[in-house]
């Protein structure tokens, strides 16, 4: 893993890229994906829950029953942009499950008391 600062200057270069409304570089994305959900790791431990970006990264994370076999209860799944800016929030929990791009499933797949994961400027 990279350092942090380096973790947080891929979320920002993603995020500025999007409010360009530019499609980020594919590494860029990739990196800002998966430092978000090393952060959500962090501030959500557990095994009860499974994040999944295609194609870049899926972690298990919020205490709870563990799932060990088949399709995990508890699932959450995204696209690598729309997580950013669910991550950032610059896009509701609600507002991306009602119009598709957030599919949850399970009774503990609501995340946002963990968001923003990413606030801009403030190193986090």
């Amino acid at each position: 893993m990279s350092p942090a600062h380096n973790k947080s200057e891929s979320v920002q270069r993603a995020l500025d890229a999007l409010d360009r409304g530019e499609e980020p570089e594919r590494t860029v994305l990739r990196d800002a994906v998966r430092a978000l959900l090393t952060e959500l790791a962090r501030r959500a431990p557990g095994r009860s829950v499974e994040v999944r970006i295609p194609p870049f990264g899926a972690i298990q994370c919020v205490a709870g029953p563990r799932h060990t076999r088949g399709t995990p209860p508890n699932v959450v799944e995204t696209d690598p942009r729309t997580w950013v800016l669910l991550a950032t929030e610059r896009v509701s929990w609600a507002d991306a499950l009602s119009d598709g791009r957030l599919r949850a499933s399970g009774i503990r797949t609501d995340l946002t008391e963990y968001l923003p994961l990413y606030r801009p400027g403030s190193g986090e």
